[in-house]
């Protein structure tokens, strides 16, 4: 099976249901217990998803065999600063390559939006999330912002 990734509407059924399975799981990582629907839909109301559409961002789906396994979105901040946001690969999916080939698609975006500079922030408990990154060139960076649940922040220069 192979990987493919492409950009896809935040929501479209298959982007839906993957930001879905990613709240869910930070969020069931964070409080020690799997979250409800409610803690989820609650999550994901008014989450700035809509800013991962051009020309403010983009939303990658990535497909395993052509079933959707991952996704990526890119926040455009400014002229040469763009943030990577809701990276996840399903579980029974990680392993196989696709972590690395999400950035890859999420930093070639970043490019076409002539962005130079690539950041992100992300939680002590995201342990994979952090070695991914840091595989891939991201290095840690003093903090940028102080927002909940941001713990390390990472940078990588185009």
């Amino acid at each position: 099976m192979t990987w493919t990734m492409a950009p896809e509407p935040f929501d479209s059924p298959d982007a839906a249901l993957l930001r879905r399975d990613y709240y869910d799981e930070v969020a069931s990582r964070y409080w020690g217990r799997p979250a409800t629907a409610e803690e989820i839909d609650e999550g994901l109301t008014d989450d700035g998803a809509h800013r991962l559409a051009a020309p403010t961002g983009q939303f990658v789906v990535g497909r395993f065999g052509g079933k959707p396994a991952a996704c990526a979105g890119l926040l455009v901040v400014d002229a040469d600063v763009a943030e990577l946001t809701r990276v996840f690969v399903r579980p029974e999916h990680r392993g196989t390559g696709g972590g690395g080939l999400l950035l890859a698609a999420v930093e070639s975006a970043a490019r076409a939006f002539g962005i130079s500079t690539v950041r992100l922030d992300t939680r002590n408990d995201l342990v994979e999330a952090r070695g991914l990154y840091a595989k891939h060139g991201y290095r840690e960076v003093p903090a940028f912002h102080r927002r909940q649940y941001a713990e390390h922040w990472f940078a990588k220069e185009l």
